[in-house]
C-alpha cells in the first residue's frame, strides 16, 4: 500500500508492538490480521501527512489509504493466488532486482530466516547478504516499481526466485542452519503449503511439481531425522518404518507430473529423483548407489555448484569406493565458498575413516565441529572424533 518495502516494514514493527501493548488488557480481537493491517494503515496516514514535502504521489497514496480505495483494488488483482505469503513472495521478487537480491529480500522480510541463516544458505559472508538486503529495499524505493502481483509472462519471470526462496525455506526447516535443534517443522510446513498452492497455480510447470516431489519426498523422513532425544540419525540408519509413505506417495506423483511435462531433468525434478531413490528402497542396502551417481552427475551439469559436487562425491564413494569419492571432495578443498562449510570436514571424515586412516579421520570431524553452527551437528562430530581416538 505504502510502495516502500522499509517503509512497510517499520509500520507492521509499530503494529505489532501496539498490538503487545493492548491485546493483554483488551483481549486478542475477532480478526487479528485485519486488526494489525488497520493500525499499520493509520500510522501510515500519519506518517505521510507529517512529511513537510510530500510529493503528488504521497498525497495521492495517503487519500487512498484513508478512502479504503486502494485495498479492493489490490484484492482485485490478487484474487488467483489465495495465500498472503505467497501473494507477497511474487510482489518482492521483482526483475529490477537481480535474482540473489530478489531471494535474499524474500527470505529474510516472508520466509522467517535471519540474516545469518541467509548468509550460511548462499554460503557468502553475513555482511554481503545484509548489504544485497538494503540494497534491495533501496532499488525498490527508488525504482518506484508498482507493489501488484504479476500476470501472465511478467509472473513466468519471477517464477523461479519464488521456487528459489521456497527451497530454501524448506532446506533450513530440514535442516536447521544453527541454534539447538536438527529440525525447524513449522518453516518444512509453510514451504509444502507454498509449493502446493503453485503447483495449482501453475499446473503446466514441471519445475514446480519437481520442487514439491523434493520437499514431498524428503519431509517423510522427518520423523526419522531425530531420535528420542533429538539428536540427528543420518539417513542411512534411519529406521525407515518410520518414513512417512503418504508423503512419499505424494512426491513420487509429483515427480511422474514432472516428467510427464518433460521437466525431468530440471535441478528440482533430478534431486526428487534421487529422493525417490532413497523412498523406494527398502533397506540402506538396497539403495541404487550407481543411479543415484548418475543423477547427480546430471545435476552437477544442469546446475553446477560446490555443494552439488559435495554430495555427488557422497554418492560415488557409494557406488564405486571411498577413495573414488575421496578424490572429488579433495578437488573442493580450495572452493571459497565452502571455506567455513562444516560438511565439506565431515565428509572427508567419513571418507577417510572408511579407508582406515583414522588420525586425518579424527582431524577432520575436529575441523567439522568446529565450523558447525547448530549444537546438535556439532556434538555428533564431536562424539565421532571423540570415537576415533580410542582406534
Amino acid at each position: 500500500m505504502v510502495r516502500d518495502v522499509s517503509v512497510a516494514e517499520d509500520l507492521a514493527q509499530d503494529a505489532f508492538v501496539t498490538a503487545l501493548a493492548q491485546w493483554p488488557s483488551e483481549g486478542i480481537p475477532r480478526n487479528p490480521g485485519a486488526w494489525l493491517t488497520t493500525t499499520a494503515k493509520r500510522r501510515a496516514i500519519d506518517l505521510l501527512r507529517r512529511q513537510k514535502n510530500l510529493d503528488r504521489k504521497h498525497e495521492t497514496i495517503a487519500h487512498e489509504l484513508e478512502s479504503g480505495a486502494a485495498t479492493p483494488e489490490l484484492d482485485s488483482a490478487l484474487e488467483d493466488i489465495d495465500d498472503d505469503l505467497l501473494r507477497l513472495m511474487f510482489i518482492a521478487c521483482h526483475p529490477v532486482l537481480t535474482a540473489q537480491a530478489r531471494v535474499a529480500l524474500t527470505l529474510r522480510l516472508l520466509g522467517g530466516l535471519t540474516t545469518p541463516e541467509i548468509a550460511r544458505a548462499f554460503l557468502v559472508p553475513e555482511p554481503t547478504i545484509a548489504q544485497r538486503i538494503v540494497r534491495a529495499k533501496r532499488t525498490l524505493s527508488e525504482a518506484r516499481v508498482p507493489f501488484e502481483v504479476p500476470a501472465g509472462p511478467d509472473r513466468m519471470q519471477r517464477l523461479a526466485s519464488v521456487l528459489e526462496a521456497i527451497y530454501l525455506i524448506f532446506n533450513e526447516g530440514y535442516a536447521a542452519s544453527a541454534g539447538d535443534d536438527v529440525l525447524r517443522p513449522q518453516l518444512v510446513e509453510d514451504a509444502l503449503r507454498l509449493g502446493r498452492i503453485l503447483a495449482r497455480l501453475v499446473p503446466d510447470e514441471p519445475e514446480v511439481h519437481g520442487l514439491v516431489a523434493l520437499m514431498e519426498i524428503q519431509a517423510s523422513r522427518m520423523r526419522a531425522r531425530v531420535d528420542a532425544n533429538g539428536d540427528p540419525v543420518l539417513l542411512l540408519d534411519q529406521d525407515r518404518g518410520r518414513w512417512n509413505h503418504l508423503l512419499i506417495r505424494r512426491g513420487l506423483d509429483a515427480l511422474e507430473r514432472a516428467q510427464r511435462l518433460g521437466g525431468g531433468f530440471g535441478p528440482y525434478a533430478l534431486q526428487a529423483a534421487i529422493g525417490a531413490c532413497h523412498a523406494r528402497a527398502a533397506t540402506a542396502a538396497h539403495t541404487d548407489w550407481e543411479r543415484i551417481a548418475a543423477l547427480y552427475d546430471a545435476l552437477a551439469e544442469t546446475q553446477p555448484s560446490p555443494v552439488v559436487e559435495l554430495n555427488r562425491a557422497v554418492a560415488v564413494a557409494m557406488a564405486f569406493g571411498p577413495q573414488n569419492g575421496l578424490d572429488i571432495a579433495d578437488t573442493l578443498l580450495n572452493e571459497p565458498a565452502l571455506k567455513a562449510y562444516h560438511l565439506l570436514p565431515s565428509v572427508r571424515a567419513d571418507l577417510l575413516e572408511k579407508l582406515g586412516r583414522f588420525t586425518e579421520a579424527r582431524a577432520e570431524y575436529e575441523r567439522a565441529a568446529s565450523l558447525a553452527s547448530n549444537t546438535r551437528d556439532r556434538q555428533l562430530l564431536a562424539s565421532r572424533a571423540a570415537r576415533l581416538s580410542l582406534c
